[in-house]
């Protein structure tokens, strides 16, 4: 037993969880996030934490990180110049694309096509061929590829893809072209397409492997500055940073598949979820996740996440599993504005960031945001993070009221108009995570959580249904705790693309025990035995002539073809409402290693008497449908288990706070999470 830390960056903070394996004490710290190098933020976390723990760095033996790099990257297309091969015919694969465009009947008339991530001019045409059934049709021309290798080499590329035809079933011309391109660009990255993607359909193939070239720079600077950082500061434990899909991988694996991070911040609120709902015994949760710029939102099913194969940041989605993360520019420092044409208040997605940030802050910012519309209706009170941040309340009364000026309304009219509108924000997301993905919200509890979430979880339940709502303690830091307390996951796709008639039981578990051959492998070099391994299988089924498949859970125990097609009928009647009458195929196979669950004790709070007078602060009042209520202010250090706590009030804590709307209770259960229900 030792320690071991969660470390999330956000756009305006920086969070900390320290944890004591053998105790379960924990330690929580948010600094300011550092944009510029977010590892100098990291670094004064580190060393602000361990000097609050009373514990030297040397000390902790774990240290799990959620990071934005890889996303922030693609978002602001701060990303490397990638030069692409691949085989002859296929040059134009990117621009190509699914020729999908988004939005309504006449988004092709308005929708501007993103560029690609490599350049027609960067992409080079190798002379080969790979058959579909992995014999070598056409060999590698190696002298061409050789002198089109040195003229690419001209335009000063910084990293490089290779992705042909069929390499999929086999990768042995990619791997040859792959020596080639390293003798001649020595020291840039080369992705190989069947290493990051192994499965048919050559355009997402050669996409997600561009996206991986594309960010692999700008992660390994990153990591590389932060591992400095961390070696300076004597510390010398195991380093994992969270994957998209929930898991943990090395800084090497991290390096060579950067693609997996794409959803790595958002991935970490989520696990935190799933660790809440076990203490609290609520299997369905929706989760919301309030940061300073955006808003993640989430589904979890009897404790399991949604996961998804695909991965969406922006304009770019790539083949990579992660979890069903969806996210919009609603953050507290979502800036609210009336414009001119249409005289409606608008919020976001502009945000103000940590610099200059909401006028309240004191840091330069006078642009009206959630946050201060937040402190103007008495949600917020003057003294953040123990009283270590000041909020200037005549600030923001001054910046909200150039929206109730440009309305023609009172100032609290204002503040309430925004919040009301930045709710609705919400509510949409988590709508496209629940009912357009076959859910009533009404069945699960929300989970509301980061630096805003506890803020506005209750007003959002109540246009969503979704009881009770779960208030965790640390809500703040919850992606950090959610970084501590997952688990090592590798996994391995193969497309296997036979319909049910034309395979057997046989052959698909002798493929699916061969795939968890490997993956094991991959889980003991990041230091997990097998017998502390737990595998996964999943199915990827369609109907013929689908364009795109159901992922589903099996077994190589007792796996059964037919009982697989019973329940893709049932998962497609579910997201669908119907079934077709057609030959299912399937489509390919995937294995998931991951290592054990933290065994962490619980720490459960003294039972109280169900009053929580002693957590009084003092009284307050607060603006709900534009009118004053009074209130109480509690502090939540000083809650005991089983205290219910009436509507209106404000419960404060280091790292976050909680609002209960007038009509709503909310009780203390035992992990010390405040469950509030409607009176």
């Amino acid at each position: 037993m030792g320690y071991r830390i969660g470390c999330d960056i956000g756009g305006t903070f920086t969070d900390f969880l320290l944890l004591d394996e053998g105790s379960g004490e924990t330690w929580r710290e948010k600094v300011p996030s550092t944009p510029a190098d977010p590892s100098i933020a990291v670094s004064n976390g580190l060393e602000a934490i361990c000097s609050k723990a009373g514990i030297a760095p040397s000390q902790i033996a774990q240290f799990f990180h959620g990071t934005t790099v890889a996303t922030n990257a693609v978002l602001q297309h701060k990303i490397a110049k990638v030069g692409l091969v691949t085989t002859a015919g296929f040059r134009q694969i990117l621009q190509i694309g699914r020729s999908y465009v988004p939005g309504g009947l006449a988004g092709w008339i308005i929708w501007p096509k993103p560029e690609p991530l490599a350049p027609l001019e960067s992409t080079i045409e190798a002379v080969e061929r790979t058959g579909a059934d992995g014999a070598i049709v056409i060999p590698l021309d190696e002298a061409k590829l050789r002198d089109d290798l040195l003229c690419l080499k001209s335009q000063k590329i910084d990293a490089l893809t290779i992705c042909f035809i069929n390499s999929y079933v086999d990768g042995s011309n990619e791997v040859r072209a792959g020596e080639i391109a390293a003798e001649i660009f020595a020291g840039i990255p080369i992705s190989l397409s069947h290493q990051i993607l192994p499965e048919m359909q050559e355009y997402e193939r050669a996409l997600t492997t561009v996206t991986n070239s594309a960010v692999g720079p700008v992660v390994a600077d990153y990591i590389r500055n932060l591992t400095e950082r961390l070696d300076r500061a004597a510390y010398h434990g195991r380093f994992h940073l969270l994957r998209s899909d929930g898991g943990l991988m090395s800084a090497a694996k991290a390096q060579a598949a950067p693609v997996n991070l794409l959803m790595s911040g958002p991935a970490g609120g989520v696990a935190g979820a799933v660790w809440i709902a076990k203490a609290s015994a609520i299997p369905n949760v929706l989760t919301l996740d309030v940061g300073g710029t955006s808003t993640d939102v989430a589904l979890i099913e009897n404790y399991v996440p949604r996961l998804t194969r695909d991965t969406s940041v922006g304009d770019l989605t790539v083949r990579s599993s992660s979890l069903d993360v969806k996210t919009v520019g609603a953050g507290g420092g979502s800036i609210a504005y009336v414009p001119e044409l249409t005289r409606a208040l608008r919020v976001g997605p502009e945000s103000a960031g940590a610099v200059p940030g909401p006028a309240c802050y004191q840091k330069g910012g006078t642009r009206p945001t959630v946050t201060d519309a937040n402190v103007v209706l008495g949600y917020l009170p003057a003294d953040l993070l123990g009283g270590s941040f000041h909020l200037d309340r005549e600030a923001a009364k001054a910046a909200v009221q150039t929206i109730a000026d440009a309305m023609g309304v009172s100032l609290m009219a204002a503040a309430q108009g925004i919040i009301s509108v930045v709710n609705e924000n919400m509510n949409g997301a988590l709508r496209l995570v629940s009912v357009q993905q076959g859910y009533d919200p009404r069945d699960f509890a929300l989970m509301g959580f980061g630096g805003a979430g506890s803020l506005h979880s209750n007003a959002v339940a109540k246009i969503m249904g979704s009881w009770p709502v779960i208030v965790p303690v640390s809500p703040g830091v919850l992606c950090a705790q959610g970084d501590a307390t997952t688990r090592v996951r590798h996994e391995m796709a193969r497309s296997f693309a036979k319909s049910f008639p034309d395979t057997t039981n046989e052959e698909v578990v002798a493929a699916l025990r061969e795939m968890s051959a490997k993956v094991s492998a991959d889980l003991v070099d990041e230091g997990v035995p097998v017998k502390d391994q737990q595998l996964r299988f999943e199915a990827g089924v369609r109907y013929k002539g689908q364009g795109s498949e159901l992922s589903l859970p099996t077994s190589t125990d007792g796996f059964d073809l037919a009982t697989l097609g019973k329940a893709f009928d049932a998962e497609h009647k579910r997201m669908f409402d119907f079934t077709l009458q057609a030959t299912r195929e399937l489509l390919n196979l995937r294995v998931v290693a991951m290592g054990q669950e933290a065994d962490l004790p619980l720490r459960e709070l003294p039972i109280g008497d169900g009053n929580p007078n002693a957590a009084k602060l003092r009284d307050h009042e607060i603006w709900v449908d534009n009118k004053a209520f009074p209130a109480v202010i509690y502090d939540r250090a000083k809650l005991r288990a089983g205290d219910r706590i009436l509507g209106a009030a404000i419960v404060t804590e280091m790292d976050s706070t909680a609002l209960i709307l007038p009509d709503h209770v909310g009780t203390v259960d035992r992990a010390g999470n405040i469950l509030i229900r409607p009176v």
